[in-house]
């Protein structure tokens, strides 16, 4: 339900901000302001993806999990979306989203929030084991 109230406000504090800056600076410089943004969005955004990624592919090549890098895609993921909306409000979040940081923060708090700990790799020690089924009621036939 805040989910849902947050959406539906989206868009009128976008409208507010963006009559609010075009009143200050005009209305082509505000358009002009929101495509810079955009695209320097764009670019930060494709560096960050690929040290993310690359970062993930090291971990993973040592056998650990690669969490935290998986939570920073995701976070990158969600601030190219936010770039391709256009508005001051949202190009902001993505932004935010774009500092290590702020992600490392926001990892924190929702660790904290839903009592997740940090997943460590899986021990070493392999137990081999074998079994067979049995059925309860052929036990006594087969004697």
């Amino acid at each position: 339900m805040i989910f849902f109230a947050l959406l539906c406000l989206l868009p009128v504090v976008e409208i507010t901000l963006f009559v609010g800056v075009a009143g200050e600076i005009g209305l082509l410089n505000t358009f002009l302001l929101c495509m810079l943004a955009g695209v320097a969005g764009v670019l930060l955004l494709r560096y960050q993806g690929l040290t993310t990624l690359l970062a993930m592919q090291q971990v993973s090549h040592s056998g650990k999990v690669p969490l935290q890098q998986m939570f920073d895609g995701f976070c990158l993921a969600l601030a190219g979306l936010l770039l391709i909306l256009p508005g001051f409000f949202s190009d902001i979040l993505a932004f935010a989203l774009m500092i290590p940081m702020l992600r490392e923060l926001l990892r924190q708090l929702l660790m904290k929030r839903f009592h997740l700990k940090e997943m460590t790799p899986a021990e070493s020690d392999v137990i081999d084991a074998e079994f067979r089924r049995v059925d309860i009621e052929r036990i006594g036939k087969d004697e």
